[in-house]
């Protein structure tokens, strides 16, 4: 076992044109992905993840005053200024986001377009919409003020349980989670050689493995489990790369991410497997249809068109569920951006379910295949 674990290793990681397709090209496509847009969305801002807006308040009304200071340290990081002065020059300088006077009538101070000043004009609008309720009710229904104070209390504590649970708020991650995805299934390349390999009309070293004393299984799962491990080796490095080095939050969930690679990895060579071993083409055939079959899927997760995913979803739902770069694209999803358990939990499954499927016909391809003479 050992032996044949070895020799099939090496035999794999020798092979350069495979290895491009598995390793190289996904790399060179982070890195054009990269500098295409990955620097022009909020990760270039500073905004990748979800900070307290930093904030001045001036000439401090007590009702606003106190609304704001429920606020700090949450939504917001309020700063001290001896000035208006010190204020502006704070936020010339990008220190902070927005100034608020709090007088009689409360305003706001921006010094550009952005997340954060639509977050703190949000806040202002909010609170100028429930003080004119509080006034209206005031003067008709006195009597029903203090019901109305606890219910705005409520629905704030409502929206502050409910907020987003994931890391990042940068819309270009979503290309790269479909570039993960679009990685994964380039184990398929793998796959298709090593199915390649085993036919013993094609290759001699198919003819030397066809009558070997090992069982054909056993020769699948060696091959498989080498292709996985090399693979997953792959799509770990991608991570590293896109993570630490081109500096996009992909989440902190490291044992899930961990386990989306594997399940991705999984996915892409038995893919590779099935497909290999169910086809009678030339090799370059063979490779020209898994480049198909790998970049079609994942156009269709949102590789090249970020909508393209929610689009299937709102006509046919269905592709979605059986597409496994939208599956995989989808896990990521709910790892990096937002916490949603029970659809991780769902794609997974639908994951582990594809593979055995795929696993299932590489090896009744290989099991059927009989030779009268080689």
């Amino acid at each position: 076992m050992l032996f044949l674990f070895k020799y099939r290793f090496l035999q794999t990681v020798r092979d350069l044109p495979i290895m491009f397709w598995a390793l190289a090209f996904p790399l060179i496509l982070a890195t054009l992905f990269y500098f295409s847009f990955g620097r022009a969305g909020l990760s270039a801002t500073g905004e990748s993840k979800w900070e307290a807006v930093k904030v001045c308040v001036i000439d401090h009304s007590p009702a606003f005053s106190s609304f704001l200071q429920s606020m700090d340290g949450d939504a917001l990081n309020i700063l001290p200024s001896a000035s208006e002065k010190e204020a502006l020059q704070m936020l010339d300088e990008g220190t902070i986001a927005g100034i608020y006077y709090a007088g009689e009538t409360p305003s706001l101070t921006v010094g550009r377009n952005g997340l954060n000043e639509s977050i703190l004009t949000t806040m202002l609008d909010t609170y100028n919409q429930n003080a004119a309720i509080f006034k209206k009710i005031a003067e008709t229904h006195p009597e029903n003020l203090p019901a109305a104070i606890q219910s705005s209390q409520d629905y704030r504590q409502l929206v502050y349980e409910t907020t987003l649970g994931g890391e990042t708020l940068d819309p270009s991650v979503q290309y790269f989670f479909a570039l993960i995805a679009y990685a994964c299934l380039s184990g398929a390349f793998l796959g298709v050689r090593a199915s390649f390999d085993s036919q013993a009309n094609l290759t001699a070293l198919g003819a030397r493995r066809s009558v070997t004393p090992t069982h054909k299984l056993t020769l699948i799962l060696i091959d498989m489990l080498v292709l996985v491990t090399i693979h997953f080796a792959n799509i770990m490095i991608l991570t590293i790369y896109i993570g630490n080095v081109l500096g996009i939050s992909l989440g902190t969930d490291y044992t899930s991410l961990l386990l989306v690679n594997f399940m991705g990895s999984l996915i892409g060579i038995t893919m590779g497997l099935a497909f290999g071993s169910l086809t009678k083409l030339s090799l370059n055939i063979k490779m020209s249809l898994t480049v198909v079959i790998t970049l079609l899927p994942s156009f269709l997760a949102g590789l090249m068109f970020a909508n393209m995913k929610n689009i299937i979803e709102q006509h046919v739902p269905f592709i979605n569920r059986i597409n496994p770069a939208a599956v995989l694209s989808d896990a990521y999803y709910c790892m990096g951006v937002y916490q949603d358990m029970d659809r991780f939990v769902r794609c997974i499954v639908t994951l582990v379910i594809m593979s055995i499927l795929f696993l299932t016909a590489a090896f009744l391809g290989i099991r059927r295949e009989r030779y009268d003479s080689i």
